[in-house]
Formats: structure tokens, sequence, C-alpha cells
């Protein structure tokens, strides 16, 4: 069943969905489980949400906004016994499809709507559809209120202008009507401490992994254990965006299964999470490979543990561990697993223990990043280069060579403690997926910002146009619509004003000219 029923989903994409949304049968999930997976869009297709999307995407954090060319599958599954069916067991899921990775949310919500779908029947979807059709749109920054089957969710999706890694607490307001409502402090982040558990010793080496966009296949006994590992892993350089692809739950029917799994070439920059044992042996030529067992939190203080040879890994019963032959650049912070290991010792609470991994690893991520930002700051050209007369100046070209002398004066140990082989790492680094993408945006950005001082100069000088003679000032004219639809589409950063000011000035140009000019020039590019 599809609800709303006019969705279009491709055949490809259908398949995809049913296997992604029961667990590989040697998982034994009895009882309620919940996961989440992530697939590819089918080329080709029209989405009429997007162009909407597009507009809230502008004010996200770089690592919410969508990826156009993939879905989430959020999962509620149920297994339980039962005699009078023929199998003996009741086995059904429940799957919320979006282009948002809101993975808090929408795992809330299933919660809400999930076990009373698998008593009742279709038409309670009918019901929960119609809830949603009056949530508002998911504007970033507004504290928003989500009814949904008698519950109202309140929760705020993050802006960027958010400082990372603080989280504006949404208050619990008191109803003066009949409905619970329900805070909720994340829209997005998992468990960080409880997923790192397994592999707690070697956290600082995993973020070098995802940082530089190394393959990585998670081995784990379930898809709750599996999907939850590689969100962590993908979270753990924030604010940075992890660019390369990951699949919170893989399965062998998935459509890229072969092109993942091949040996014909290097493993790609994947994360992929796993629980067929039949993956030991296809992957086993992967360089790095996570193995968890199921995610408990420790009563006790979790043994130091070695890294462990790939070639010990034969089979989906080995020991838990990470399986890898990677040397970190950078030595260990025996600061933090020791403040995580008081932790345990002193039972404080799991959330605790997130917040201070998920402050450590911001704190490691921005000493990495901000030598970058400060260089990449500084191919911008001068304001004094800027001519209205003449095309927006372009950046200068970024110079590994120059990038890396910065670093002895301006590197990361201005704002880091760990010492390490920072140089290597950065090389490394600068040929990564994560690298490319970051670089990019940044890239957009900045010529963004010149074509906005661009504007903004033409905008000055139009003020100054008296005596230009008729084929310069219908010159003008034009350049000056052509800016003002440039503004428009590429959602330029130029103040309001300005541009209401600058369609002033342009009326009253025309205005000035011959009738038979001005019915030309009022006409084009409206």
């Amino acid at each position: 069943v599809i609800y709303p029923p006019h969705s279009k989903l491709t055949d490809k994409e259908k398949t995809n969905i049913c296997y992604l949304s029961f667990p590989d049968s040697n998982s034994g999930c009895l009882g309620d489980t919940q996961f989440c997976f992530r697939f590819r869009q089918s080329p080709g297709r029209k989405v009429s949400l997007c162009c909407f999307l597009d507009q809230l995407d502008r004010d996200l954090p770089v690592y919410l906004k969508k990826d156009s060319a993939y879905y989430y599958g959020y999962v509620y599954f149920r297994q339980v016994r039962d005699k009078s069916l023929k199998r003996g067991y009741f086995q059904k899921s429940l799957v919320l499809i979006s282009k948002l990775p809101y993975v808090h949310l929408f795992r809330t919500m299933l919660k809400q709507i999930a076990p009373e779908y698998f008593e009742k029947s279709e038409a309670f979807l009918e019901a929960v559809c119609s809830d949603i059709d009056r949530w508002p749109p998911p504007v970033p920054g507004k504290v928003l209120q989500l009814p949904i089957m008698g519950v109202i969710m309140k929760l705020r999706i993050p802006t960027y202008r958010d400082k990372p890694g603080t989280t504006p607490i949404v208050q619990n307001m008191h109803q003066a009507d009949a409905q619970i409502s329900m805070a909720l402090p994340t829209v997005h982040e998992v468990d960080l401490f409880r997923c790192f558990c397994p592999v707690f010793f070697h956290i600082q080496m995993l973020w070098e992994l995802v940082l530089l966009g190394e393959p990585l296949v998670v081995m784990a006994p379930s898809p709750a254990e599996s999907s939850e590992t590689v969100l962590a892993l993908v979270s753990c350089i924030s604010p940075l965006k992890y660019c390369s692809d990951f699949r919170p739950y893989f399965t062998i029917h998935d459509s890229e299964f072969k092109e993942y799994t091949t040996r014909t070439q290097a493993p790609p920059s994947v994360i992929l999470g796993v629980t067929n044992p039949f993956f030991a042996k296809t992957l086993q030529h992967w360089p790095h490979i996570i193995r968890i067992g199921d995610i408990r939190l420790p009563g006790e203080v979790p043994k130091q543990v070695k890294v462990k040879k790939l070639k010990n890994l034969k089979t989906l019963d080995s020991k838990p561990g990470v399986y890898t032959s990677y040397k970190p650049y950078l030595n260990k912070d025996e600061e933090i697993v020791k403040q995580l290991q008081k932790g345990v010792q002193q039972k404080r609470p799991t959330e605790a223990q997130s917040v201070i991994l998920r402050r450590y690893f911001l704190e490691l991520t921005e000493s990495f990043i901000i030598p970058l930002e400060r260089y990449v700051a500084s191919l911008m050209p001068l304001q004094k280069c800027i001519s209205p007369w003449k095309s927006p100046p372009q950046l200068r070209q970024f110079s590994q060579d120059d990038f890396m002398k910065t670093l002895e004066k301006a590197g990361p140990q201005l704002t880091s403690g760990l010492k390490g082989d920072w140089i290597g790492l950065y090389r490394h680094f600068l040929k990564s997926p994560n690298f490319d993408g970051w670089f990019r945006s940044r890239q957009k950005e900045m010529t963004q910002k010149l074509e906005a001082l661009h504007l903004e100069a033409l905008c000055n000088e139009v003020r100054k146009i008296q005596k230009n003679t008729e084929v310069e000032t219908v010159d003008l004219v034009l350049k000056l619509k052509n800016k003002l639809l440039q503004a428009d589409r590429e959602h330029l950063p130029v103040k309001t004003d300005t541009l209401k000011k600058l369609q002033t000035h342009i009326n009253d140009i025309i205005l000035a000219l011959p009738d038979d000019l001005q019915d030309i020039l009022l006409k084009t590019g409206t």
C-alpha cells in the first residue's frame, strides 16, 4: 500500500524499498525494530517538491541540505508470533520515504503511528496523512508544531546561522486544550555515545577515516545497529558535510550491490552498513571494517582494544572491533577517552556522554577546517577591483603549496593541542571527495558574493549617469535588467532594499528616453 495513493515510484525504487524495509533473516529481530536506509532516486524522474524544498534549503546548515539524488526510508518493523498465520509470524513494516534527513523527527513520528497502524486498517493511514497535510512548511529556525494523531510534536530545524554545537531548546508549553505536546530536543541527531561505545577507543581514527572519505563497512547484528552507527559516523565530521555516498542499511538485493562489491577496482568512497553474513566474504578486500556486536550501554568501562588485522576477519562471527591496517596521522587524544570512561564509572547519562563526544568531534573538525577557511577567504579579490563597467573579477586559484605554507604560522596548532602529522592529513584530505564538496560550496558562496558586490557597484554608478549618449544608456539598462534577473534566479546575497532602489533607477532612466525606446525597454525582460 502507498499513501498518498498518487505518489509515483519507479519499479526499481519500489524493489529497493521492499528489500530494504525488512531485516535480513539472520537478524532475528523479534518484537519492534526501527532503522533507516538511503537509496538512489531513479534518473529522469521529476519531483514537484524540489523547487519548494530548494527555497528552504538555503537557510539550512550544509550537512542538513537535501541531496537531490537520494531518498531516505525510515522503517518501523514488527515481527511477533501469530499461530493464526501460515508462517506462524506477523511480519510487517511501515516505511516513511522523505528527502529530508531528519532521523530523530521521523523516528519519533513512526513510534507514534506504527503500533496503532498494525492494530488497525489502512483507513488509519488516511487519517495520518490528513494530519500531515496540516503541517506548516519545514522552515529552518522557527519553532514548528506538528500534529500527529492526538499529539503535537514541537521542534526547531537548525539554520546555518546557529553557532555549531548549540541547540536552542524548544520549551514544552502546557497546552490549554486536551492535546499532549512533546518537545523534540533535535530533529536529526543520533545517540552518538551509544553508537560509538563498541569502538570507544578508536573514535579519533574513525574521525580521520570519515574525514578522508575512506571506504568503510559497518558489520552489525541488525539494521537498527548498522543504520545508527553509519549515521553516527557521517555526523562525526559535522559541521563539514560528508560528500560521498553512505548507506545506513545495505543488502545484497540493492541495485548498487554489484557496483559497490566488485573486486575489479578499488573499493569506492562509501560507508556501508550491513547485516548479512555473506558480506564478510564479499567485502573482505575492503580496507576498513568495523564489526559491532549488540549495542548495549556498558555498565563497566570497556577494556582497551587494539586495532585488529584484516586477515583475521573471516566471518561475521569475528570478534567486535575495528579491522584495518590504517595508521592515523594524529597522535591519540587520551583525554577524551579518560573523560568518557569516568562518565561510565559515575553512571553519567548517555545524553550527557553524547554531548561531550559531539563537542570533542566539533572542536577537532573546526581546528582542522579553520586554516582552510582562512586561506580560501584570502582568494577573494579586493573590493577596489570591482568595477561596474567590467565583469566581476574571478576568484584566485587554490594552490596546495601556498596553503601548506600558511600552516606554519596559522595552522591547527592555534586551536588544538593535538600533535601529529597534520600536514600529511591535509595532503590526503585535499584529494578526497569531502574537500571537493566543501571547496565547491565555498567557491559558489564567494562567487555569489562577488556578483552581489558588482550589483551594488552598478547601483551606485547609476546615480551618477546624467550625460550619457542614448546608446550607452540603453546598454546600461539592459545590463542592469540582466543583473536583476540573475539576482532573483541565483538568490544572490543582496539586500532587498538595493534591488528596489535599482528597479526605481532603471524605471527613471527609461522614462527620460524618447518614447520609441521606452516602449522597447519596458517590454524587454518583463
